[in-house]
């Protein structure tokens, strides 16, 4: 597959390689919170004892209410609920790796590379966190490797979109224009579960999938301030995506962390693209997906953002290290507690978030 770079011990993305790291937990707790289209386990791990926001609407008939505290009464000395979402598509295993390291932080104070972070593991103490390694468990079992690094192109997209019946690549965005999939799909590639479906862009008012609905029902439950979804963006700079079909002061909260993840990635010398969002910009004419990023905000409020990770392959554009990678990710995460921590929490002034 073109691969020139050695894989290093820390980088471990497989099925496998998640339940050894579910099953030596003893700081958090791990759990199977839904299945997979084909029937697969997703397990969730937290951290910090979850909260009781004296719940007694929904977020969107809180906000009818104008009264915020109906769903989850939260002041500045609740912990912040954050969740982190690896594998949304399961050819795209940084976000799978990156998961799998910050468990093992937690849990011991330095990751699968022996990399030591205290700021992380004294995080368990200090927030609600609700760690994902890999929400399509179905795609994730189709992509026969541990790494993508070196791939070509073509060759990435074959397992990750996959092909039409003529054999020709679905490629992207054109594999989102067939959905669900798979009765048009003679390969069917990792983007999507057993069912066809890519989990970015289900029907969110009725999700066809139940991982959708699964993750959906997780968010909400934890009444969750941030939620990041982890993705692979080919050869692209790292970036975090404007969230569309949010209200302005919620884009420019997260305005605000893309400045820091920013000035994060500056200080390690790692390329970063600082994109701004207003909540809802028409792109080309026609209306921006309503996609499970937006989706999540609208079930819990919080702050809710897709990070597009390099994936190192062989073709154009930057091509990271794997270091670079993983750092990538840490300065992300260390980025968003912190400044959930520093006053941007909880998400609403008048002491009510999400």
């Amino acid at each position: 597959m073109g691969e020139s770079q050695a894989v290093p011990a820390y980088w471990r993305s497989s099925l496998e390689h998640i339940e050894q790291t579910v099953s030596s937990v003893k700081r958090g707790q791990a759990d199977v919170f839904a299945r997979s289209a084909g029937g697969r386990d997703i397990y969730a791990v937290y951290y910090g004892d979850k909260q009781d926001f004296g719940r007694k609407a929904n977020y969107n008939s809180a906000c009818g209410a104008g009264d915020l505290t109906a769903y989850a009464h939260k002041t500045k000395a609740t912990k912040p609920v954050i969740a982190i979402v690896g594998g949304i598509h399961g050819g795209e295993l940084e976000g799978v790796a990156a998961v799998l390291n910050l468990i093992r932080t937690l849990e011991t104070g330095a990751d699968y590379g022996g990399r030591a972070d205290r700021f992380l593991h004294d995080c368990a103490e200090r927030f609600r966190l609700v760690l994902i390694p890999c929400m399509n468990s179905d795609g994730r079992a189709r992509i026969p490797f541990d790494t993508l690094v070196g791939m070509p192109l073509a060759e990435m997209r074959y397992y990750v979109q996959g092909t039409w019946k003529d054999g020709t690549l679905c490629g992207w965005p054109g594999c989102k224009a067939v959905h669900p999939i798979d009765g048009a799909a003679a390969h069917l590639g990792g983007y999507f579960n057993d069912d066809g479906i890519n989990l970015m862009h289900d029907n969110f008012f009725a999700p066809m999938a139940k991982e959708t609905r699964g993750l959906m029902e997780l968010i909400d439950r934890e009444s969750a301030d941030a939620t990041v979804l982890l993705h692979g963006g080919s050869n692209s700079v790292n970036h975090i995506l404007p969230t569309q079909y949010v209200p302005p002061s919620v884009a420019d909260k997260l305005n605000r962390l893309v400045d820091r993840v920013h000035a994060g990635y500056q200080a390690k010398g790692i390329p970063f693209r600082p994109l701004h969002g207003r909540g809802t910009d028409e792109q080309h004419g026609f209306p921006p997906s309503f996609n499970l990023t937006s989706a999540l905000h609208h079930a819990s409020g919080g702050l809710s953002m897709t990070f597009e990770s390099n994936m190192a392959l062989d073709a154009p554009g930057v091509r990271y290290s794997y270091e670079d990678m993983l750092e990538g990710h840490y300065i992300l995460f260390e980025e968003l507690l912190r400044f959930m921590e520093d006053g941007e929490c909880p998400i609403y002034a008048n002491g009510a978030s999400t």
